[in-house]
């Protein structure tokens, strides 16, 4: 048996790459021996991935777009399809999965300084990912038809009328209708399950293979390359496998035991995951009492309701998503960990963190006035954390960096 798994495997190399790969990207694939628990969030992003893309798969098997049977057919996969609860919980769960870990990834990077030289490409694409992932999100949202839906759908479409001149062709454009309807339904459906994944698979694919390129940053923003053994090994590596690979499991497992959960007991997650006015069709006469997102969408969509002038607020919340991409030059501080940078450094970070927070919170809230001067002051925190990054980083006093990662 032995024998002839050694001479398939000769077979395929001859004609495919296979084990070239496993070496260049697992066993011979050399990490930093320093990782620690923030490393897990990047596996767990691509763990989620695949949930969404099977439990996608198995919805669409019973799903029906359109404004006739879109709702119906939801509520047939949860009532009559077996197990078929199980498969939707695990998808819609698996969204808000995929929001909260890729969040914590890219908190991780601003950390550690994983967009720094030589890494700028790996933060570019990634933040390609993100843009793809809001997307694929948004053009979900509208599947189910419920009333929120609906009515988000509405809200978030019309924004593209701000744009002068073409806005309203834009956004006649996009719905492929003077309304949400039936055709909007359906071309949305094609793109969440076709058109959006294809372009969100190619880009993860290329996230990897460029982190593969130059090599995995570490806690201590140390380049482990520059330090090589005489068989040209660094000397402050492991192979991926079977070390990280072990370990990743064991992050997978705690994972998977909070997802388990969340999916099992609480999975509308007090509204957060599932909205409540979800669980209503579609209706254009029915406005909801309090239109809002789902609460990836919420801090920008405070960004976007602090400005009174419709067109300003939708380039105000465009730039808060664009600005992130010029986080490499940004930051000039060539120093990457944070264990090294400033103390101004550090409380600029957890300040931009706990506004973001707070930003997510107050877009799920209805726009009183108090809530809205608070929106407008922490807009202005949001934006200022850039320029606070960008200014303090030319010169800032930093700690000495070891020439070797430490544990």
């Amino acid at each position: 048996m032995s024998s002839a798994l050694a001479n398939l495997r000769i077979w395929i190399d001859d004609r495919f790459p296979m084990t070239k790969m496993w070496d260049d990207h697992m066993a011979k694939y050399y990490a930093p021996k320093n990782f620690n628990f923030w490393y897990y969030f990047g596996s767990l992003a691509l763990l989620v991935l695949v949930n969404q893309i099977i439990t996608g798969i198995l919805l669409t098997m019973n799903y029906k777009p359109g404004a006739a049977t879109a709702f119906a057919s939801v509520e047939y996969i949860m009532r009559e399809v077996p197990n078929g609860y199980i498969i939707r919980y695990l998808h819609a769960v698996g969204a808000s999965a995929f929001f909260i870990v890729v969040y914590l990834h890219m908190f991780r990077g601003l950390m550690y300084g994983s967009y720094k030289k030589p890494r700028e490409l790996i933060w570019i694409l990634g933040m390609l990912i993100y843009v793809c992932l809001m997307a694929e999100a948004f053009l979900g949202y509208l599947l189910p038809w419920g009333n929120m839906s609906l009515w988000g759908g509405k809200v978030i479409i019309n924004l593209f009328s701000a744009i002068p001149w073409i806005g309203d062709d834009i956004s006649q454009w996009i719905r492929g209708d003077f309304s949400i309807s039936d055709t909007t339904l359906n071309r949305f459906f094609a793109f969440h399950v076709i058109a959006v994944p294809l372009i969100l698979m190619v880009l993860v694919v290329m996230h990897i293979l460029a982190l593969h390129e130059v090599g995995s940053n570490n806690p201590d923003g140390v380049e482990i390359k520059k330090k090589k053994g005489a068989d040209g090994i660094p000397l402050d590596g492991i192979p991926f496998h079977p070390y990280y690979t072990v370990k990743d499991i064991f992050g997978v497992g705690v994972f998977m035991t909070i997802f388990l959960a969340v999916v099992f007991f609480i999975p509308d997650f007090f509204g957060l995951f599932i909205e409540h006015d979800n669980n209503v069709p579609a209706s254009h006469l029915a406005t909801p009492e309090h239109i809002k997102p789902l609460w990836y969408f919420t801090p920008f969509y405070a960004i976007l309701r602090a400005v009174d002038w419709k067109l300003g607020g939708v380039m105000v919340m465009a730039a808060s998503i664009i600005v992130l991409f010029f986080v490499p030059w940004l930051d000039r501080n060539p120093i990457k960990s944070i264990r090294y940078r400033s103390t101004l450094f550090k409380i600029n970070l957890m300040t931009f963190a706990l506004v973001f927070i707070v930003l997510g919170y107050l877009g799920m809230q209805k726009p009183t006035p108090v809530f809205k001067m608070a929106t407008q002051v922490l807009t202005i925190a949001y934006f200022g954390f850039f320029v606070i990054l960008f200014l303090t980083s030319l010169k800032e006093k930093t700690k000495p960096v070891p020439d070797r990662v430490t544990k």
